[in-house]
């Protein structure tokens, strides 16, 4: 079966209501929003910021994008030798 998919670099959308303006603390683990998996930046992005909107009269309310490509290879992240 020949590989045609095209290249995933997944990143991870996940939110939730943090202790303090200034940290990024969640103040419950077990309320943390999995918003979803997503195969590249673009769809994350997307998914981040309909979550976003969804929740900005609360200031504690955070979304993050977790660059989760970055952890299964961190290769990626390696500085050209100069």
């Amino acid at each position: 079966m020949p590989d045609s998919a095209p290249h995933q670099l997944l990143h991870l959308v996940i939110g939730g209501e943090l202790t303090g303006l200034e940290q990024t603390t969640f103040k419950d683990l077990s309320q943390v929003e999995i918003v979803g998996l997503f195969p590249n930046y673009a769809a994350a992005y997307t998914a981040w910021k309909a979550k976003a909107q969804q929740t900005v009269d609360n200031a504690h309310m955070r979304y993050f994008i977790v660059h989760l490509h970055r952890l299964l290879d961190p290769s990626q992240d390696a500085k050209p030798a100069r």
